[in-house]
């Protein structure tokens, strides 16, 4: 109880360089729970090339006529849907910690309670560039041509970076507000699902339904989709949909952040 009050009192103190100390700290937690348990890290290793493999060769030619054009089209969106995938599953693991009392443990600890939330975002960055480079590796091996020059590659990239953080917290909020791991993952796939296929990742919308030509124009997994290939194939518009999605990222942390600061401290 001492402890507790301890660190309630001590949180507001607690300055910027210390906060950066805890993230650190944490961050590196979280990277040795990987390196302990290997297969925690296997849907970042795996899904990049599962997913390119099974849409290329499955769909590749009855959407482009052969493999190597559905490639080019298909892997610029892919890297936001990828993003997308890895984000969302940082609320199931969120909510297994507080079931499993490890944040009970926190705490009990003098850290600034954001800490915890940054090292879950800084732990997932890293995840998710060693997915976009298995994914941008293994697309070049089936034929994947960068058509523009490394610095575009490496805003695509970016890019797709930025959008997948701000979605983290919204996973985060999610781990936080649902009573279970099991709930957390299904009301994702439920939230992912209609955003991936409902935009022009892996198939153009023109021959789409207008009222689902609706919905993916404004679907920024669309507006990321049609940058990463302006970025990557050099064609088409870059600024509209670049700006899109930088708007959609800032919004979507500037709304769930705060949110999800504040519910981590009611549950903390």
């Amino acid at each position: 109880m001492t402890t507790a009050i301890a660190y309630e009192t001590s949180d507001p103190r607690i300055g910027p360089g210390a906060h950066l100390r805890h993230v650190g700290a944490l961050t590196r937690r979280n990277l040795m729970r990987i390196k302990a348990d290997p297969e925690s890290i296997l849907d970042a290793v795996l899904v990049p090339i599962i997913l390119t493999v099974l849409f290329s060769y499955v769909f590749g030619g009855a959407v482009s006529g052969d493999q190597h054009t559905y490639i080019q089209y298909m892997i610029p969106g892919l890297l936001g849907t990828t993003g997308l995938n890895l984000a969302m599953a940082v609320g199931t693991g969120l909510n297994s910690d507080f079931q499993t009392g490890v944040m009970d443990r926190f705490r009990t600890l003098p850290i600034g309670r954001a800490s915890v939330l940054l090292s879950k975002i800084a732990a997932e960055t890293l995840r998710c560039l060693l997915s976009f480079t298995i994914l941008i590796g293994f697309a070049m091996v089936l034929g994947l041509e960068i058509k523009t020059d490394p610095l575009q590659l490496l805003a695509a990239v970016g890019l797709s970076l930025l959008f997948g953080m701000s979605v983290v917290w919204i996973s985060m909020l999610l781990g936080m507000s649902l009573r279970s791991a099991q709930a957390v993952q299904g009301v994702s796939m439920m939230v992912m699902m209609p955003l991936q296929f409902g935009s022009s990742i892996f198939a153009p919308t023109n021959s789409m339904p207008g009222w689902l030509q609706s919905f993916t124009h404004y679907n920024p997994l669309s507006a990321l989709a049609d940058a990463c290939r302006a970025l990557i194939n050099g064609q088409g518009a870059v600024a509209h949909p670049v700006t899109v999605v930088l708007l959609w990222s800032v919004a979507i942390t500037a709304v769930t952040a705060p949110l999800a600061v504040a519910r981590f401290r009611r549950r903390a």
